[in-house]
């Protein structure tokens, strides 16, 4: 017997609590400027309850080429990548609707 989502009631190979999850969420991409005028790409409003934002944090890093961190429900990226964050983003299963570049 297959296991079922305590959330919303369909067997774990159905389960769509995820997507659901990810329509729900409001994404912020922005570009502050830091010490000696480096440039930083801010991704907030991510929840990190649903997804873990150390791992999403890696592999924005590894698809940009660039260093980084996650700290305080926010990912930090070294430089502007805001282009190539959104597209990957969208790629990941996040609604183009709900990603705002500013």
């Amino acid at each position: 017997m297959a296991e079922i989502c305590p959330v919303c009631g369909l067997p774990k190979d159905l389960c769509v609590c995820e997507e659901m999850s990810k329509e729900q969420q409001r994404i912020r991409i922005r570009v502050e400027a830091r010490k000696w005028g480096k440039k930083y790409t801010v991704i907030d409003g991510i929840d990190s309850k649903e997804m873990k934002l150390n791992k999403l944090a890696a592999t924005l890093k590894h698809e940009c080429a660039c260093g980084g961190t996650a700290k305080n429900e926010q990912i930090m990226l070294q430089g502007d990548h805001r282009e190539i964050v959104r597209n990957l983003l969208v790629g990941l299963g996040f609604p183009k609707e709900n990603i705002e570049v500013q």
